[in-house]
């Protein structure tokens, strides 16, 4: 019997548990590096809330990210996300910084709407760092060399077109898109708990001028970067959803750690494990 192949002369067994690994290898890299942004950082106290509610919001996505390219952009933000939360350090500052503009690049690349993050990369400096000359132009630096490259790959190979392709934009589409596979509903719920979250940590972190009042000022720009993202993107098909997933599970962890109810805690973690196997019947 003839065998199936996904890829050249690769029989269909072996090819599909290559798929199976790599998808399971590029979930844990994104775990990985989401933990250690948050724990690195001190972007919450010392529990594991962000990391389970990152987990549980992209349980309900989970059917937009079975493509390489969904989970490459998403580890792509996650690693440029990585820089941007670290230069509350002044370690490798200039460093940070071109890495952090060279990872928007690519992302650019790849997602030409995603500039609107480079909104973070000035906010992080003017939060934690110094608005001098070097610290504005390293990011640039950062973005203009991928850019270069890919322009020289076009170049070459007489695609110009695509690379200016990148720098326009489709019409806008509408937000009832979001209502297709019941999205509205939990979008609704992810902004509802993060403005209530929000709302609920302020008050505490800005009593104390220390370097988590940063954070948490980055990170409520961040959301509302994200939001706009989300409902601007002239292309939606539901995955620039996941830009939402970080900010919104480190906030929404910050607002969980307000409340001081035990047992109210312990209600909306086993609401949110029930709801991680429940939706997938729903949607």
């Amino acid at each position: 019997m003839a065998s199936f192949s996904l890829f050249a002369n690769t029989p269909f067994e072996f090819s599909l548990l290559l798929k199976i690994a790599t998808f399971l290898v590029l979930f844990l890299i994104i775990f990985f590096f989401y933990n250690f942004i948050v724990s690195k950082n001190d972007l919450t106290f010392d529990n594991s809330y962000a990391f389970f509610i990152f987990t549980i919001f992209l349980s309900y996505f989970l059917k937009l990210t079975f493509t390489y390219k969904t989970l490459l952009i998403l580890l792509l933000y996650i690693l440029f996300l990585r820089k941007i939360y670290s230069l509350r350090s002044h370690r490798r500052v200039l460093q940070k910084l071109f890495d952090s503009g060279f990872w928007l690049s690519v992302l650019f690349i790849l997602e030409p709407f995603t500039a609107m993050f480079s909104i973070l990369i000035f906010t992080a400096i003017y939060l934690h760092q110094k608005p001098i000359i070097n610290n504005l132009i390293a990011p640039v630096f950062g973005f203009l060399a991928p850019l270069i490259i890919y322009f020289s790959y076009c170049f070459w190979f007489d695609e110009l077109y695509v690379f200016t392709n990148l720098f326009y934009f489709d019409e806008f589409y509408s937000l009832f898109f979001y209502s297709k596979d019941n999205f509205h509903w939990i979008v609704g719920l992810i902004l509802a708990l993060s403005v209530i979250s929000i709302f609920l940590k302020s008050p505490k972190a800005f009593s104390v001028n220390n370097s988590f009042k940063k954070s948490w000022i980055l990170l409520i720009i961040h959301f509302i970067v994200a939001v706009f993202f989300s409902l601007l993107i002239p292309n939606k098909n539901g995955t620039e959803l996941l830009f939402l997933l970080f900010p919104t599970a480190v906030i929404i962890a910050n607002g969980l750690e307000a409340v001081n109810s035990k047992f109210i805690r312990n209600v909306f973690i086993i609401v949110f494990l029930i709801s991680a196997f429940a939706l997938p019947f729903l949607l």
